[in-house]
């Protein structure tokens, strides 16, 4: 995980692009992350367009439970969660994502002031702010292209509380430590007493976990594989992705899902012009996915600086989502 730095990215219009160059810092990280042991490319960068289109069909997998049961938890819950953060909230949600969750939230929020969407890729980001403003034309909606892991300037806006809604349990790319840092960093940017609404995945069964990353129809594979059609794309490489497979597996302490594209076979790869030496059975990982119980995501929260006000889970355990308020 890449430490902030000062870079700060403007608000951007549908039809202008980020000022920060995709390309450049997209082919800095595949060649640092090529050349450590071992080699690694960063989860952010499976979203491109390709990529958020796979994701948003693994979300509909019967495999995969997180969203509708975020969903599920979102609407037999959204009433109450409303009327604990009340009038006149900011929602500032990372990550475009899929449909669905935000909604909810402000269908059920009194009287929300605005929207403002962050995300690091412009196609989906441009969909989700286009259809928010269809939906809400009341509010003011605003959208900003950046990469939320670094430091982001939030644009003015009124309102009496900022709300971050988080959802998707994204938290859990994070290592803990690292889930930590960024928890303090959200709350440096939010107003004094500023609430997060985090979606948070639970730890379960071990088959369970491991199909929900590596379903029966193989979307998940293609999702991880698209990173290295990507790098194909856009930095002149030759990753051939059928001497790659896509693994899931589930590490049982302290409790995540790895994800690697494992190699099928010695071979060289050149990516931008610099070559690669890869042995049969070498990884490159993608992400781990960590699982928390409720207690280990409430007692991370409260060592970043939070106060867990509450918990809202299903009846089978699977998924949970939290609302915290930033201390000063």
């Amino acid at each position: 995980m890449r430490t902030p730095d000062t870079l700060t990215l403007e608000l951007c219009n549908t039809d202008r692009a980020p000022r920060l160059s995709a390309t450049s810092d997209f082919r800095n990280a595949v060649l640092n992350g090529l050349n450590q042991t071992p080699k690694r490319i960063p989860c952010r960068y499976l979203y491109d367009s390709p990529g958020s289109d796979l994701f948003d069909q693994i979300c509909t997998l019967p495999e995969y439970y997180p969203t509708r049961t975020e969903k599920e938890i979102l609407r037999k819950n959204a009433a109450q969660i409303g009327a604990m953060i009340g009038k006149g909230a900011r929602v500032i949600e990372l990550g475009a994502g899929s449909g669905g969750k935000v909604d909810r939230l402000m269908d059920a929020l009194p009287a929300p002031s605005s929207y403002l969407c962050i995300d690091i890729s412009p196609e989906p980001l441009e969909r989700t702010a286009r259809a928010m403003r269809q939906r809400y034309p009341e509010i003011d909606v605003a959208s900003l292209c950046a990469d939320f892991l670094e430091a982001v300037a939030l644009p003015e806006q009124p309102s009496d509380v900022d709300v971050c809604f988080f959802p998707g349990s994204t938290i859990g790319n994070f290592e803990r430590p690292e889930a930590t840092d960024f928890l303090r960093r959200c709350r440096s940017l939010l107003k004094p007493n500023s609430l997060m609404l985090i979606g948070v995945d639970l730890k379960k069964p071990v088959p369970l976990l491991e199909k929900a990353y590596d379903d029966a129809a193989g979307v998940t594979a293609r999702f991880s594989l698209n990173v290295l059609a990507r790098t194909n794309r856009e930095l002149d490489a030759n990753f051939d992705l059928a001497q790659f497979r896509h693994r899931a597996r589930y590490v049982s302490e302290p409790g995540y899902v790895e994800i690697t594209l494992v190699s099928q076979a010695d071979q060289s790869v050149t990516v931008a012009g610099k070559v690669f030496d890869f042995d049969r059975n070498e990884p490159i990982h993608i992400e781990n996915s960590h699982k928390y119980t409720c207690d280990e995501f409430i007692s991370l929260a409260r060592n970043a600086g939070y106060q867990s006000l509450g918990v809202w889970s299903d009846d089978c355990d699977l998924f949970s989502i939290h609302l915290l308020r930033a201390q000063p």
